[in-house]
Protein backbone atom coordinates (compact mmCIF):
# COMPACT_ATOMS: atom_id res chain seq x y z
CA UNK A 1 0.00 0.00 0.00
CA UNK A 2 1.32 3.34 -0.93
CA UNK A 3 2.65 6.14 1.49
CA UNK A 4 0.70 8.18 3.09
CA UNK A 5 0.36 12.18 1.19
CA UNK A 6 1.44 14.99 3.57
CA UNK A 7 -1.29 17.15 3.25
CA UNK A 8 -1.06 20.73 4.89
CA UNK A 9 -3.42 21.55 7.36
CA UNK A 10 -4.71 17.70 7.84
CA UNK A 11 -3.13 14.64 9.92
CA UNK A 12 -3.14 11.14 8.27
CA UNK A 13 -5.86 8.96 10.62
CA UNK A 14 -5.57 5.98 8.42
CA UNK A 15 -5.62 4.14 5.09
CA UNK A 16 -8.02 1.86 3.55
CA UNK A 17 -7.86 -0.66 0.86
CA UNK A 18 -8.56 2.49 -1.40
CA UNK A 19 -9.04 5.72 0.72
CA UNK A 20 -6.81 7.60 2.73
CA UNK A 21 -8.28 9.06 5.93
CA UNK A 22 -7.10 12.85 7.39
CA UNK A 23 -8.45 15.09 10.16
CA UNK A 24 -8.19 18.39 10.07
CA UNK A 25 -8.18 20.83 13.59
CA UNK A 26 -12.20 21.22 13.11
CA UNK A 27 -12.84 17.38 13.92
CA UNK A 28 -13.46 17.43 9.92
CA UNK A 29 -12.42 14.39 7.88
CA UNK A 30 -10.45 14.43 4.55
CA UNK A 31 -10.94 11.35 2.32
CA UNK A 32 -9.12 11.16 -0.56
CA UNK A 33 -9.27 8.12 -3.19
CA UNK A 34 -6.50 6.46 -4.24
CA UNK A 35 -5.61 4.56 -7.31
CA UNK A 36 -5.31 1.83 -5.66
CA UNK A 37 -7.99 -1.46 -6.55
CA UNK A 38 -8.79 -4.69 -4.54
CA UNK A 39 -10.39 -7.88 -5.17
CA UNK A 40 -10.78 -10.51 -3.27
CA UNK A 41 -10.11 -8.93 0.05
CA UNK A 42 -6.69 -8.11 -1.43
CA UNK A 43 -5.25 -4.65 -2.18
CA UNK A 44 -3.47 -4.89 -5.84
CA UNK A 45 0.45 -4.13 -6.81
CA UNK A 46 -1.09 -2.28 -9.07
CA UNK A 47 -2.75 1.44 -9.72
CA UNK A 48 -5.53 2.24 -11.69
CA UNK A 49 -4.71 5.68 -13.51
CA UNK A 50 -8.00 7.89 -12.68
CA UNK A 51 -9.64 5.46 -10.33
CA UNK A 52 -9.55 7.68 -7.61
CA UNK A 53 -10.79 10.77 -9.46
CA UNK A 54 -13.84 8.56 -11.20
CA UNK A 55 -14.83 6.76 -7.66
CA UNK A 56 -15.16 10.54 -6.06
CA UNK A 57 -16.68 12.39 -9.14
CA UNK A 58 -19.65 9.68 -9.03
CA UNK A 59 -19.91 9.52 -5.29
CA UNK A 60 -20.23 13.31 -5.65
CA UNK A 61 -22.95 12.78 -7.86
CA UNK A 62 -25.00 9.84 -6.93
CA UNK A 63 -24.67 11.84 -2.86
CA UNK A 64 -27.02 14.78 -5.22
CA UNK A 65 -29.52 12.47 -6.57
CA UNK A 66 -30.58 10.83 -3.36
CA UNK A 67 -30.05 14.07 -1.25
CA UNK A 68 -33.68 14.13 -0.94
CA UNK A 69 -34.11 10.66 0.75
CA UNK A 70 -30.73 10.15 2.95
CA UNK A 71 -28.54 12.67 4.60
CA UNK A 72 -25.25 12.52 3.46
CA UNK A 73 -21.66 13.42 5.22
CA UNK A 74 -20.32 15.47 2.42
CA UNK A 75 -19.19 18.59 3.99
CA UNK A 76 -17.33 19.91 1.29
CA UNK A 77 -15.53 19.53 -2.15
CA UNK A 78 -13.04 22.22 -1.72
CA UNK A 79 -10.04 20.61 -0.78
CA UNK A 80 -6.19 21.34 -0.81
CA UNK A 81 -4.66 20.99 -4.45
CA UNK A 82 -2.49 18.06 -3.89
CA UNK A 83 -5.72 15.64 -3.53
CA UNK A 84 -8.08 17.60 -6.10
CA UNK A 85 -10.62 15.98 -7.92
CA UNK A 86 -10.11 12.58 -5.89
CA UNK A 87 -11.05 14.25 -1.92
CA UNK A 88 -13.94 15.58 -0.06
CA UNK A 89 -14.37 17.53 3.04
CA UNK A 90 -16.87 15.26 5.10
CA UNK A 91 -18.16 15.14 8.68
CA UNK A 92 -17.10 12.59 11.32
CA UNK A 93 -19.21 9.58 11.82
CA UNK A 94 -18.97 6.34 13.93
CA UNK A 95 -19.34 4.36 11.30
CA UNK A 96 -22.03 1.34 11.49
CA UNK A 97 -19.83 -2.39 11.52
CA UNK A 98 -22.14 -3.64 8.43
CA UNK A 99 -21.89 -3.04 5.11
CA UNK A 100 -25.46 -2.87 3.53
CA UNK A 101 -26.12 -4.58 0.79
CA UNK A 102 -28.54 -4.76 -1.55
CA UNK A 103 -29.39 -7.00 -4.17
CA UNK A 104 -31.67 -7.36 -7.45
CA UNK A 105 -30.43 -9.71 -9.01
CA UNK A 106 -28.59 -12.86 -8.29
CA UNK A 107 -25.03 -13.67 -8.78
CA UNK A 108 -21.66 -13.32 -7.26
CA UNK A 109 -22.03 -15.17 -3.20
CA UNK A 110 -25.24 -14.48 -3.52
CA UNK A 111 -25.92 -17.05 -5.66
CA UNK A 112 -23.70 -19.73 -4.36
CA UNK A 113 -25.68 -19.33 -1.11
CA UNK A 114 -28.82 -20.04 -2.89
CA UNK A 115 -27.61 -22.96 -4.90
CA UNK A 116 -26.87 -24.33 -1.13
CA UNK A 117 -30.55 -23.54 0.56
CA UNK A 118 -32.56 -21.58 -1.53
CA UNK A 119 -32.34 -18.23 0.26
CA UNK A 120 -29.73 -15.49 0.26
CA UNK A 121 -28.87 -14.04 3.65
CA UNK A 122 -32.20 -15.55 5.35
CA UNK A 123 -33.97 -14.21 2.64
CA UNK A 124 -36.14 -17.36 1.03
CA UNK A 125 -36.11 -16.87 -2.70
CA UNK A 126 -38.36 -19.26 -5.90
CA UNK A 127 -36.84 -22.42 -6.90
CA UNK A 128 -35.33 -22.43 -10.07
CA UNK A 129 -33.93 -19.29 -10.26
CA UNK A 130 -30.12 -19.18 -12.41
CA UNK A 131 -27.12 -16.56 -12.99
CA UNK A 132 -28.45 -13.46 -12.85
CA UNK A 133 -31.71 -13.42 -12.76
CA UNK A 134 -34.14 -10.68 -11.94
CA UNK A 135 -35.23 -11.70 -8.11
CA UNK A 136 -39.09 -10.55 -7.64
CA UNK A 137 -37.54 -7.61 -5.05
CA UNK A 138 -34.88 -6.43 -4.14
CA UNK A 139 -33.04 -7.80 -0.86
CA UNK A 140 -31.29 -6.64 1.71
CA UNK A 141 -28.68 -8.85 2.61
CA UNK A 142 -25.88 -7.39 5.48
CA UNK A 143 -22.55 -8.38 5.68
CA UNK A 144 -19.95 -7.87 8.53
CA UNK A 145 -16.82 -5.60 7.47
CA UNK A 146 -13.21 -7.61 6.99
CA UNK A 147 -10.03 -6.05 7.93
CA UNK A 148 -7.80 -6.11 4.69
CA UNK A 149 -6.14 -9.47 3.98
CA UNK A 150 -9.70 -11.35 5.20
CA UNK A 151 -13.36 -11.62 4.01
CA UNK A 152 -15.93 -9.87 4.73
CA UNK A 153 -18.75 -12.57 5.81
CA UNK A 154 -22.60 -12.65 4.70
CA UNK A 155 -25.00 -12.40 7.95
CA UNK A 156 -29.06 -12.16 7.95
CA UNK A 157 -30.78 -10.06 9.48
CA UNK A 158 -31.34 -11.81 12.68
CA UNK A 159 -27.07 -11.40 13.49
CA UNK A 160 -27.65 -8.11 12.41
CA UNK A 161 -29.84 -6.83 15.00
CA UNK A 162 -27.77 -8.69 17.43
CA UNK A 163 -24.64 -6.39 16.54
CA UNK A 164 -26.10 -3.31 16.24
CA UNK A 165 -29.78 -3.33 17.27
CA UNK A 166 -33.39 -4.30 16.34
CA UNK A 167 -34.20 0.12 15.47
CA UNK A 168 -30.78 0.36 13.53
CA UNK A 169 -31.22 -2.93 11.41
CA UNK A 170 -34.68 -2.00 10.54
CA UNK A 171 -33.75 1.74 9.65
CA UNK A 172 -31.00 0.15 7.71
CA UNK A 173 -32.66 -2.34 5.81
CA UNK A 174 -35.38 0.31 4.41
CA UNK A 175 -33.22 3.39 4.11
CA UNK A 176 -30.98 1.21 1.96
CA UNK A 177 -33.49 -0.82 -0.38
CA UNK A 178 -35.21 2.84 -0.75
CA UNK A 179 -31.79 4.25 -2.14
CA UNK A 180 -31.18 0.95 -3.99
CA UNK A 181 -34.86 1.54 -5.99
CA UNK A 182 -33.93 5.21 -6.86
CA UNK A 183 -30.70 4.26 -8.14
CA UNK A 184 -31.90 1.27 -9.92
CA UNK A 185 -34.53 3.55 -11.87
CA UNK A 186 -31.64 6.21 -12.62
CA UNK A 187 -29.64 3.61 -13.48
CA UNK A 188 -32.32 1.88 -16.32
CA UNK A 189 -32.78 5.46 -17.98
CA UNK A 190 -29.16 5.56 -18.60
CA UNK A 191 -28.98 1.77 -20.13
CA UNK A 192 -27.95 0.27 -17.13
CA UNK A 193 -29.04 -2.30 -14.59
CA UNK A 194 -27.75 -1.57 -11.30
CA UNK A 195 -27.38 -5.81 -9.90
CA UNK A 196 -26.28 -5.02 -6.43
CA UNK A 197 -24.53 -2.48 -4.29
CA UNK A 198 -23.45 -1.97 -0.77
CA UNK A 199 -23.74 0.97 1.42
CA UNK A 200 -22.32 2.36 4.42
CA UNK A 201 -24.02 4.52 7.31
CA UNK A 202 -22.95 6.11 10.09
CA UNK A 203 -23.83 8.38 13.38
CA UNK A 204 -22.92 11.91 14.50
CA UNK A 205 -21.58 12.10 17.84
CA UNK A 206 -25.22 12.64 20.05
CA UNK A 207 -27.01 11.73 17.29
CA UNK A 208 -29.00 8.40 16.04
CA UNK A 209 -29.67 9.33 12.72
CA UNK A 210 -28.06 6.96 10.00
CA UNK A 211 -26.09 8.93 7.47
CA UNK A 212 -24.82 7.92 4.43
CA UNK A 213 -21.03 7.95 4.56
CA UNK A 214 -18.00 6.31 2.20
CA UNK A 215 -18.45 6.01 -1.29
CA UNK A 216 -21.95 5.54 -2.99
CA UNK A 217 -23.14 3.61 -6.25
CA UNK A 218 -19.53 3.10 -7.76
CA UNK A 219 -17.91 0.22 -10.11
CA UNK A 220 -16.30 -0.78 -6.47
CA UNK A 221 -19.40 -1.04 -4.53
CA UNK A 222 -21.74 -1.81 -7.25
CA UNK A 223 -22.26 -4.06 -10.37
CA UNK A 224 -23.63 -2.28 -13.05
CA UNK A 225 -24.18 -4.01 -16.45
CA UNK A 226 -25.16 -3.17 -19.62
CA UNK A 227 -28.97 -3.37 -19.68
CA UNK A 228 -29.19 -4.26 -23.88
CA UNK A 229 -26.80 -7.15 -23.31
CA UNK A 230 -28.64 -8.78 -19.72
CA UNK A 231 -29.19 -11.99 -20.70
CA UNK A 232 -29.90 -14.20 -17.51
CA UNK A 233 -28.23 -17.93 -17.16
CA UNK A 234 -24.35 -16.52 -17.81
CA UNK A 235 -21.91 -14.60 -16.37
CA UNK A 236 -22.61 -10.54 -17.55
CA UNK A 237 -20.31 -8.03 -18.67
CA UNK A 238 -19.63 -5.91 -16.04
CA UNK A 239 -18.90 -1.59 -15.39
CA UNK A 240 -16.86 -2.38 -12.70
CA UNK A 241 -13.41 -4.40 -11.35
CA UNK A 242 -15.03 -7.99 -12.88
CA UNK A 243 -12.23 -7.65 -15.46
CA UNK A 244 -9.62 -7.53 -12.86
CA UNK A 245 -11.18 -10.57 -11.06
CA UNK A 246 -11.41 -12.62 -14.23
CA UNK A 247 -7.65 -12.42 -14.96
CA UNK A 248 -6.85 -12.70 -11.53
CA UNK A 249 -9.00 -15.95 -10.94
CA UNK A 250 -7.53 -16.97 -15.17
CA UNK A 251 -4.50 -19.37 -15.77
CA UNK A 252 -2.35 -16.58 -16.96
CA UNK A 253 -2.30 -14.72 -13.78
CA UNK A 254 -0.53 -17.51 -11.92
CA UNK A 255 -2.13 -17.30 -8.85
CA UNK A 256 -5.51 -18.75 -6.52
CA UNK A 257 -7.17 -16.94 -4.44
CA UNK A 258 -7.46 -19.15 -1.71
CA UNK A 259 -3.82 -18.98 -1.26
CA UNK A 260 -2.05 -16.96 1.46
CA UNK A 261 0.37 -15.37 -0.90
CA UNK A 262 -0.59 -11.55 -2.48
CA UNK A 263 -2.18 -10.82 -6.32
CA UNK A 264 0.40 -10.17 -8.76
CA UNK A 265 1.17 -7.17 -10.60
CA UNK A 266 -1.59 -6.44 -13.44
CA UNK A 267 -0.41 -6.71 -17.09
CA UNK A 268 -0.66 -3.15 -18.99
CA UNK A 269 -3.82 -4.40 -20.97
CA UNK A 270 -5.68 -5.58 -17.67
CA UNK A 271 -5.05 -2.07 -16.51
CA UNK A 272 -5.74 -0.21 -19.31
CA UNK A 273 -9.02 -2.29 -19.80
CA UNK A 274 -9.69 -1.99 -16.07
CA UNK A 275 -9.46 1.87 -16.64
CA UNK A 276 -11.76 2.18 -19.79
CA UNK A 277 -14.50 0.51 -17.67
CA UNK A 278 -14.61 2.71 -14.89
CA UNK A 279 -14.59 5.75 -17.27
CA UNK A 280 -17.64 4.45 -19.32
CA UNK A 281 -19.57 3.75 -16.47
CA UNK A 282 -18.93 7.31 -14.36
CA UNK A 283 -19.88 8.65 -18.60
CA UNK A 284 -23.23 6.49 -19.23
CA UNK A 285 -24.33 7.05 -15.69
CA UNK A 286 -24.05 10.76 -15.00
CA UNK A 287 -24.37 11.70 -19.25
CA UNK A 288 -21.15 14.08 -18.30
CA UNK A 289 -17.35 13.42 -20.17
CA UNK A 290 -14.58 12.47 -17.64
Amino acid sequence: MSTALEIPGFKHICSGKVRDLYENQNQELLVVASDRISAFDWVLPTLIPDKGKILTKLSLWWFEQLSEIVDNHIISVSVPEIVKDRAMIVKKLKMLPIEAVVRGYLTGSGLIEYKENQSVGGNSLPAGLKEADKLPTAIFTPATKAEIGLHDENIDYDKCVSIIGSADTQTLKNKSIEIYTKASQIAEKRGIILADTKFEFGKQSGSEELILGDEVLTPDSSRFWPQDKWQPGIIQNSFDKQYVRDWLTSQASGWNKNSESAPPELPSEVVAKTRQRYVEAYEKITGNKF
